[in-house]
């Protein structure tokens, strides 16, 4: 059940966010025992995100949340794909885009929790 929510400060075409959608469905398998099929995205563009007291350069904050929990070591490297997605198909740099991982407890879904 995982839940990935990209929030940036500039616009996200069509195509982009399809193709980072189909991407991050493909990345969230980093993390052992997720899948695209129980995945939700969810985009937030032209927000008034400010990275370093500097809103008109391009930046990202992506949170990702997960039912259960996952080693550093699939953490380290969702974050490093997300990143590269992020960068590549918006054109932000690296160095101006946050992820934060949320690791859920109770998580409910269909009118019942897991």
């Amino acid at each position: 059940m995982p839940f990935i929510n990209t929030k940036t400060n500039v616009s996200i075409p069509q195509d982009k966010e399809l193709s980072i959608k189909q991407q991050l469905g493909q990345a969230i398998t980093l993390i052992r025992g997720k899948s695209e099929s129980w995945l939700m995205v969810n985009f937030e563009e032209n927000s008034h995100l400010y990275f370093a007291g500097d809103g008109n350069t391009p930046c990202a904050f992506v949170e990702i949340k997960i039912y259960g929990s996952a080693s550093p070591q699939e953490y380290d490297a969702l974050t490093e794909k997300i990143t590269e997605i992020i960068s590549v198909e918006l054109n932000i740099p690296k160095n101006r885009i946050y992820t934060k991982y949320e690791e859920i407890v109770y998580w409910g879904y269909n009118g019942h929790n897991f």
